[in-house]
């Protein structure tokens, strides 16, 4: 069925020096509409859009590709977003965190009966996504977006100027569609955002090696996911040993300077030790992560979602379910908002995206930031949160955020007792984040 919806040039290409005609009347003609970039932001929306009867352009540049990425999802997203169960890798029931120190905290305790956390691989969540957009009917454009050229008036069109990529001779060359509104889905170096004049945002980077274990070794992580912290490994986020179907994606995430990403990739393989012994290495990656929401998530009819709008949250990183939610969230309005007055514009994508955006995710996305400020501030932060996962109550709550994606209300005797337990553990565990950075130190000038 993916086949009906694909990109057909001579439907869609419009020459550069020929006369544009005047559009029919918007109550004539459905609503067109760009979706730029191909992950689970852009085929979401892309789906969404196309669902509602939008003729849908989806433009993806490297189909083939995929982000680098730990690949885990909550359990919720799989019901939600009608994600088959034979697309996930591995279920993971057990939870690792690992301190400066080397202490580990075991974060399964509070799983609820029959949870897990589903992990999965990009290139074969993304493929999925957009096949499922296809089949809805919006019309895959394989496409490197250059530049957008913006309406005079708030009833003319986009233009979106683009070089395919398409492998089929007839659809090579330059290109431009003709829309009504823009998706930008195309990543933290949007070039939608840059176009429009969204503003500028911090990015850190990940970087990630995909080995194949032993047998042995890859049946250790099994069910198994780890996260590591410490100065060694990244100064402001983790480092991370997650499982896939035939191997372990070991990787980091940091805003330092790209020369330290290798010496803190060396760190987490160092830590993982013996457990990737013997590991070969088969794809490596990375890819720029935003660290904040842009200041324009909305320009005109132009919307940012996913990454392109800086849904990634600090702390845990959690960007997939984010970005497909951004993304469906905004082709519903687009599309509401079309069929109720015959347009879109900016003030219906605000009132219709961003602020059921904002009332449903903001107060997460500004917790998980205090909690990044708290305790990824120096190896003394870092051994107190790893003391703390070992907590039962904060397992538990954050297993209630996490895997069904709600703000769940807290119990006022166990808040208090979790704040004493906090600043208990910040006090002694200064002593012994004092005393690795010592012995990091001492280790480096050996």
């Amino acid at each position: 069925m993916a086949a009906a919806g694909c990109y057909s040039p001579a439907r869609i290409v419009i020459s550069c020096s020929a006369t544009t005609t005047t559009s029919s009347s918007p109550s004539a003609r459905p609503l067109r509409v760009a979706v730029v970039g191909g992950g689970p932001a852009g085929a979401s929306a892309a789906e969404a859009l196309a669902s509602a009867g939008t003729r849908t352009f989806l433009l993806e540049r490297s189909p083939a590709g995929a982000k680098p990425c730990g690949g885990a999802i909550p359990l919720c997203m799989l019901d939600e977003f009608a994600i088959p169960r034979d697309l996930v890798d591995r279920r993971v029931t057990r939870m690792r965190v690992v301190s400066p120190s080397n202490l580990a905290a075991d974060f399964s305790r509070a799983l609820p009966p029959g949870a897990h956390i589903p992990m999965l691989r990009r290139e074969v969540l993304d493929s999925f996504l957009r096949r499922r957009a296809a089949e809805a009917g919006a019309e895959l454009v394989p496409g490197l977006v250059t530049s957008l050229s913006l309406p005079a008036g708030p009833a003319d069109p986009y233009l979106v100027h683009y070089i395919s990529s398409s492998s089929d001779p007839k659809g090579a060359g330059r290109g431009v569609l003709e829309v009504d509104a823009v998706v930008g889905a195309d990543g933290a170096n949007s070039r939608v955002a840059r176009e429009v004049g969204a503003g500028d945002y911090t990015t850190a980077i990940a970087f990630q090696e995909r080995i194949r274990l032993p047998d042995a070794a890859m049946a250790y992580y099994d069910d198994l996911a780890e996260m590591y912290v410490g100065g060694d490994v990244s100064p402001d986020f983790y480092g991370w040993v997650f499982p896939k179907c035939d191997h372990v994606a070991v990787g980091t995430g940091t805003v330092a300077a790209k020369p330290e990403i290798k010496r803190l990739q060396s760190g987490i393989r160092a830590r993982a030790g013996p457990k990737i012994a013997g590991g070969r290495v088969v794809k490596v990656e990375a890819h720029p992560i935003p660290e904040h929401p842009r200041p324009r998530r909305v320009v005109g009819r132009v919307a940012l979602v996913g990454d392109a709008a800086g849904y990634v949250t600090r702390c845990s990183g959690e960007g997939i379910y984010f970005a497909a939610k951004s993304g469906r969230l905004c082709g519903q309005a687009m599309a509401e908002e079309w069929a109720r007055t015959g347009a879109v514009t900016e003030a219906g994508l605000r009132r219709g995206y961003l602020r059921r955006w904002d009332d449903e995710f903001l107060l997460m996305f500004r917790f998980l930031d205090l909690l990044q400020r708290m305790f990824y501030g120096g190896n003394a932060g870092r051994e107190a949160l790893v003391e703390m996962c070992a907590d039962e109550y904060v397992q538990r709550r954050t297993f209630e955020s996490y895997l069904y994606k709600r703000m769940v209300p807290g119990e006022p005797w166990g808040d208090l007792r979790l704040l004493w337990r906090t600043v208990a553990s910040m006090v002694r565990c200064g002593i012994i984040g004092r005393e690795v950075e010592r012995l990091r130190r001492l280790e480096l000038q050996g």
